[in-house]
């Protein structure tokens, strides 16, 4: 299949004169060398230059999706890991403590709250996953449950588009949602609160993710932000994302407005960074 001229589905670059070209901007699309050319370039080539059928009627065909990285990564893989190791754990002791009545033991009680926060967690992560897939899965590269080497962290969830690389961590809490000022007459002091309770550290815990990305991609400017994502919380009418401790507080649809702006990354670019990304910060467990 020879080159046409489309309407670009991703921004791109010409590959003659290295002009930035904005996403629905109509260019040359070479699928074999998967490479664009300006109009200009091609305008100013000679005329015995050989060229396959230009598209006389402009074309709405679209750019193929960049290819994703080997390992995406499975959502929420680690949080479910732990309940169970915990789930397990307390049988167990059950087992060991009441012979022929565990069973009778453990169907009259459950797992303690502290345990079945994983669980929750779990799903949580998932369900943002699948709404991020839904969302902005053709507009950018998606990578879960990232291990952070030499650590026993990691991320929830990485996205990268057009508008830079998101560290996401997602929360099941439940309740709302708000921001408090409780600086002085002269100071200000945001804090966030969830269900009224000061929750501000979670904002403060992204940092250390953050820290590892941009550590992934050493020498690069590229824009990172931080994002922390209620799944279940509830929010205020006419309520907006804000910002706290450098990162954003929002919710899944909010988030996924967000990511999809535009923003100074190209579709080539946007793939590096995620091939880098997926190597640097491997999935805990790669998704089947």
């Amino acid at each position: 299949m020879g080159a046409k001229i489309i309407r670009l589905r991703y921004a791109g670059t010409c590959r003659e004169c290295g002009l930035a070209l904005a996403a629905s901007t109509r260019a040359w699309w070479d699928a074999e060398a998967r490479s664009t050319t300006c109009l200009d370039c091609t305008k100013a080539e000679s005329a015995e230059t050989p060229r396959t059928e230009v598209v006389a009627a402009e074309e709405t065909a679209s750019l193929p999706e960049p290819p994703k990285p080997s390992f995406s990564g499975q959502a929420g893989a680690s949080a479910q890991r732990e309940y169970e190791k915990r789930h397990q754990r307390r049988e167990a002791k059950i087992d060991q403590r009441w012979g022929r009545l565990a069973g009778v033991v453990k169907f009259l009680s459950d797992d303690p709250q502290s345990t079945r926060a994983w669980a929750r967690g779990s799903d949580g992560e998932r369900r943002l996953a699948a709404s991020l897939t839904r969302r902005v899965g053709e507009r950018a590269v998606l990578l879960h449950d990232c291990k952070v080497p030499k650590t026993r962290g990691n991320i929830d969830h990485i996205a990268i588009a057009a508008s830079g690389v998101w560290v996401i961590d997602a929360k099941t809490y439940k309740g709302l949602v708000e921001r408090r000022d409780k600086g002085g007459w002269f100071t200000t002091d945001y804090r966030l609160y969830v269900n009224g309770r000061d929750r501000t550290k979670l904002a403060e815990g992204l940092a250390w993710q953050v820290q590892a990305v941009r550590a992934a991609l050493e020498g690069s400017d590229v824009p990172i932000h931080a994002a922390l994502c209620f799944i279940d919380a509830e929010w205020k009418y006419f309520a907006k994302p804000f910002r706290l401790r450098d990162a954003w507080v929002t919710w899944g649809q909010k988030l996924a407005e967000m990511i999809a702006a535009d923003g100074p990354l190209t579709e080539a670019e946007v793939v590096h960074i995620a091939d880098r990304l997926a190597t640097a910060l491997p999935p805990m467990v790669p998704a089947p």
